[in-house]
């Protein structure tokens, strides 16, 4: 079957959440709806307001580009334009255009007849976001604790926030996270390389099915998740590396505001290390 009487077959009316049959339309193959029409208003102006801000900076250059979030003097409330104001404004812009799209997501799947695991977990990424640019100020009384926009700035701040906390691979969540990060790139890239070999054969050669790889697995290390599987395993790993990282962020400062050097001499304390 074509590609497109393909999806003609799956284009059809319901499913919105909002505005009825108002935006229940296609552009070439992309849908629009409502929340569509939101995230192009809001993406759109988040963008302009970027480079509005930048033609106020000293340069044009995109490595020193920054809209900085207002001092944090200012506490929680709306800073003047060119004191952090821009940067409030272009926070609400890209939480709106990223809520947007996984609703239009929501809309989408509920056309097709599927289960809502693509707009969930892009809900994690959104999460994390939110909670170092929203959560995490709001919990510290400032906006000027948020992140700026900018290539350079953006890895200073994580510079400076990491080691602000003594050393932050010291800190329990992130171990949690970069252990979910490093294992999702692990078995995902153990699923590729099997892929490509079974579907890649040599010159001549047949392509392998499930089953070769099944095998494969089985005769390695004993046991297959199977197809599936891996990619059920898959999602659950990535999520819970955005969802950690969310937590590790959140935890610093507003829950322990100290070392997390020193936030380990607990085991010291608890543990009796005689005779060992």
């Amino acid at each position: 079957m074509a590609l497109l009487s393909f999806e003609r077959k799956y284009r059809v009316r319901g499913g919105t959440l909002i505005g009825g049959d108002l935006f229940d339309f296609w552009v070439g193959p992309f849908y629009v709806g409502f929340f569509g029409v939101t995230s192009i208003f809001f993406a759109v102006l988040g963008t302009a307001l970027i480079i509005f801000g930048a033609s106020m900076g000293p340069t044009w250059n995109i490595w020193l580009l920054s809209i900085n979030p207002p001092d944090v003097s200012y506490g929680l409330a709306l800073a003047p334009m060119q004191e952090g104001g821009l940067w409030q404004i272009i926070t609400i812009c890209a939480v709106g255009a990223f809520c947007s799209w996984a609703l239009r997501e929501v809309e989408i799947c509920r056309k097709l007849g599927m289960g809502l695991h693509v707009p969930f977990a892009f809900s994690i990424a959104i999460l994390a976001f939110v909670t170092l640019n929203v959560f995490r100020p709001f919990a510290l009384g400032a906006w000027g604790h948020g992140f700026p926009y900018g290539i350079m700035s953006h890895l200073n701040w994580v510079w400076f926030t990491g080691y602000q906390y003594g050393n932050f691979h010291y800190n329990p969540a992130h171990m949690v996270a970069i252990t979910f990060f490093f294992t999702t790139t692990f078995a995902l890239a153990l699923h590729g390389g099997m892929v490509l070999s079974a579907v890649n054969p040599q010159r001549g050669g047949e392509v392998k099915t499930p089953e070769h790889e099944d095998t494969y697995f089985r005769d390695t290390i004993g046991y297959s998740i199977g197809t599936l599987g891996i990619h059920r395993l898959g999602l659950f790993l990535a999520l819970n590396a955005g969802f950690w990282s969310a937590v590790c962020i959140i935890i610093s400062g507003p829950v322990y505001a100290g070392s997390w050097i020193d936030w380990w001499e607990f085991i010291r304390e608890t543990i009796t290390w005689d005779g060992v």
